[in-house]
């Protein structure tokens, strides 16, 4: 399945690892969220290896989007729909989270800070009906991968427009990805237009691919045999 991805290594403003210095003062800063999992005294997932670059992976190309045309739809099980625009989407309340990245593809990046609007800020936004108990992302280019709530309410969890206090570039997902941190990162959509609230589960692109339904990095759910999924 790793032939499905595209990959590039070039560095670009944004993609540095943070500074000590730079690590020391996020979590010193009371106004930022810090993901549980940074705090183990083992940070890297059985079967990972740490890297200190950013490798770009996705399949089909790069989605270039013009965000004034960009719009983030909110639907499903939720008592009113919405759908903001560009400008509407980054007036929302803004929060700040510390965290690991882990790829299914082996790799970990420690220490990334990134910026943007926290999935329970959208959950209030929408007014969630109560019999929703899984998410599905839609991204660009037609793609979807599934959560359950309670992974998508998580506190760490959020929309976000920025990486180590740059913008994300389109490559990573601009204007805006999913970050889940606690989950592996195929989990974090890029090029994201909008969230379903469901009642049952269903597979997204990767999980239709031979992924794992949740992807959880410290039990090694990488693929769909290890699911529960029928």
């Amino acid at each position: 399945m790793r032939g499905l991805f595209n990959a590039a290594k070039k560095k670009m403003k944004g993609e540095e690892p943070l500074t000590e210095e730079k690590i020391n003062e996020i979590i010193a800063d009371k106004n930022i969220i810090i993901s549980e999992d940074t705090k183990r005294e083992n940070r890297i997932p059985p079967g990972q290896h740490e890297i200190k670059s950013w490798p770009v992976l996705h399949a089909g190309s790069v989605q270039n989007i013009d965000t004034s045309k960009w719009k983030f739809k909110i639907f499903g099980l939720v008592e009113e729909e919405k759908e903001l625009n560009y400008d509407e989407f980054m007036s929302l309340p803004q929060t700040k989270v510390f965290s690991d990245i882990h790829c299914v593809t082996t790799w970990s990046k420690l220490n990334n800070l990134w910026e943007g609007v926290s999935s329970n800020t959208i959950k209030e936004l929408a007014d969630v009906q109560k019999e929703a108990e899984y998410v599905t992302v839609h991204a660009s280019g037609n793609f979807t991968t599934n959560l359950a709530i309670k992974d998508f309410l998580e506190p760490d969890v959020l929309f976000a427009t920025r990486h180590n206090e740059n913008p994300i570039t389109s490559k990573h997902g601009a204007p805006l990805r999913l970050v889940v941190p606690k989950l592996y990162f195929w989990k974090s959509a890029k090029w994201v237009t909008g969230i379903e609230f469901m009642a049952e589960d269903k597979p997204g692109f990767w999980e239709s691919n031979g992924y794992h339904m949740r992807g959880d990095p410290w039990n090694e759910e990488r693929y769909s045999w290890q699911s529960n999924y029928i």
